[in-house]
């Protein structure tokens, strides 16, 4: 038991902090750490006096792409954007119907979802502290409406709890700190802490746990009205002379325990996962609509770069038409480059051997999205889910119901599936066809409806898809110490940028963040060339 006296690591540091004060003091631990504070976002870039005619060429029109070039655009520059796909936005992307997507291999699905419903593939959501692209939704005049992130009344299922029959959140959530605030009251009782703590605090955290965990007079979590108030009803309270409620019965501590219910509890105090969130209306795509609407006049899509160069006079970009096999060169004073990682080591690219080390040190994680549009809302009307997430031991990992259109009639969209790691590569590997097949299988177990409400799916395998090979990426602590600055730093006149190139991975905000940072820099060595 004494076999690791080192100094805790800072993850551990937090996860005790955690445990003994609560999400407040790891937020507080967190941010002297420099872990949470706010997006570092203080305004637009101030990219003043360009000189006139220098120009920059932006290679990748997804959210790190699109922003450098309204930015520098905005400031002067002459700009050119190369993009390799026949459409703009990335992985701010919404399918709609009549949408069509080709992985590697050659599996094509056309989207058959009715007008108006959609599936965002990439990112789905906008956290309140993601403040860059929050100001530049506001700019853009872009729509936002709430995403409802934690729904208490959605469920938890495990194959290893409860006989793999689903849970609702609030029950599993409640139980779990009932029965742990009555196991901390024992030990307060019985005098178990009384060498860690003062008699003060003791007495102050026996009445924390007794109204934390709704215990009775006897300092035991049991079922009763009160708790009932929290968890649920077996009959809720009415009017008139049957109007009186029936508790619910609290659940055992070990069925509690076989749920990992503490999972859940501690995904919705991460930082980025804690509301309020935000969503575009008609889809996550608009951001990026909303950029092309400025820039789109200096885009080239279908365009495949080949192989990047530059000397001290300039940068050059071969490429090859994907469509019609044409072939060019594009050139300009500085460059941009905002292609992934996962692709840009693929190609040839004239830069330092650190820089080309750290491109190609950097893996991308794996993940499906599936949507499943279903002939009706069922889950308002029968379980009264109005967004948020239902979560799952198996391949999907979760169901997320829709956060817009709540009551409306007619077909609606569910993510049926949102895994990484294990989960993610297991249906990767599938086909098209066989990844619905899985999900209608193991969302079944959470409402019996889904087979008999589905109409027509969807699903996008990020590492089958041909322009990044993944969905974000992985950095670890040994590879960002070797590797990140080497990766940001400009060299000679090419500077990168994307969510690979920030501290806020797989999220909009590390493009953003990153391409404002990249322009800055790449402002300042333009003025002094």
């Amino acid at each position: 038991m004494f076999d690791d006296l080192t100094a805790p690591s800072r993850r551990s540091l937090l996860a005790m902090i955690g445990r003994a004060g609560g999400s407040l003091a790891m937020y507080q631990a967190m941010t002297s750490l420099g872990h949470a504070a706010d997006s570092q976002f203080s305004g637009p870039p101030k990219l003043s006096g360009a000189r006139p005619g220098a120009s920059v060429l932006v290679l990748g029109a997804g959210i790190a792409g699109l922003l450098s070039a309204y930015e520098l655009m905005k400031a002067g520059y002459k700009v050119q954007i190369l993009e390799f796909q026949g459409r703009t936005g990335g992985r701010n992307w919404t399918l709609r119907g009549g949408d069509t997507v080709t992985e590697i291999g050659g599996a094509t699905q056309t989207v058959g979802f009715a007008p108006g419903n959609y599936l965002n593939p990439g990112p789905w959501r906008l956290p309140y502290h993601h403040q860059t692209m929050l100001h530049y939704c506001d700019e853009l005049g872009v729509e936002l409406e709430p995403f409802v992130q934690l729904n208490n009344n959605a469920f938890i299922h495990s194959a290893k709890a409860f006989g793999g029959k689903p849970q609702r959140h609030r029950e599993l959530v409640v139980d779990f700190n009932g029965h742990v605030s009555e196991l901390m009251a024992k030990a307060l009782n019985q005098g178990a802490l009384d060498q860690q703590i003062s008699k003060e605090d003791k007495e102050k955290l026996l009445v924390a746990m007794r109204e934390w965990g709704v215990l009775d007079k006897s300092d035991r979590y049991t079922s009763s009205i009160h708790v009932a108030d929290r968890r649920g009803y077996d009959r809720a309270p009415g009017g008139g002379v049957g109007g009186a409620p029936i508790a619910s019965s609290v659940n055992g501590l070990s069925d509690v325990l076989d749920s990992k219910v503490w999972n859940l509890i501690g995904f919705y105090l991460e930082y980025v996962m804690q509301q309020t969130m935000f969503q575009p209306k008609g889809g996550m795509g608009r951001i990026g609509d909303a950029f092309v609407k400025k820039v789109g006049h200096l885009i080239r899509l279908n365009t495949r770069v080949t192989r990047i160069t530059q000397d001290d006079k300039g940068v050059a970009a071969e490429w090859t038409d994907a469509k019609t096999g044409q072939t060019g060169t594009a050139r300009a004073d500085f460059m941009v480059c905002t292609i992934p990682a996962s692709i840009l080591a693929q190609i040839p690219i004239q830069v330092s051997a650190a820089k080309q080390a750290a491109i190609k040190a950097l893996p991308y994680n794996s993940s499906v999205k599936i949507g499943l549009e279903m002939k009706s809302r069922f889950w308002e009307k029968k379980y009264h889910i109005y967004g948020g997430h239902s979560f799952t031991d198996q391949a999907i990992n979760l169901i997320s119901y829709p956060s817009m259109g709540f009551f409306s009639k007619g077909p609606a969209v569910l993510l049926g599936g949102y895994p990484f790691g294990l989960g993610a590569y297991m249906l990767s590997g599938m086909t098209p066809e066989k990844r619905i097949e899985e999900a209608l299988r193991q969302g079944s177990v959470l409402h019996e409806e889904y087979r008999d409400e589905f109409l027509k799916g969807v699903s996008v395998a990020w590492s089958r898809q041909p322009w990044i090979m993944g969905c974000c990426a992985e950095w670890t602590e040994q590879t960002r110490a070797a590797h990140y600055q080497n990766l940001a730093s400009i060299d000679g006149r090419i500077v990168l940028a994307g969510e690979h190139v920030s501290y806020y991975g797989c999220w909009q905000e590390g493009a953003a963040t990153s391409a404002i940072d990249a322009v800055t820099r790449l402002h300042q060595r333009a003025l002094a060339a």
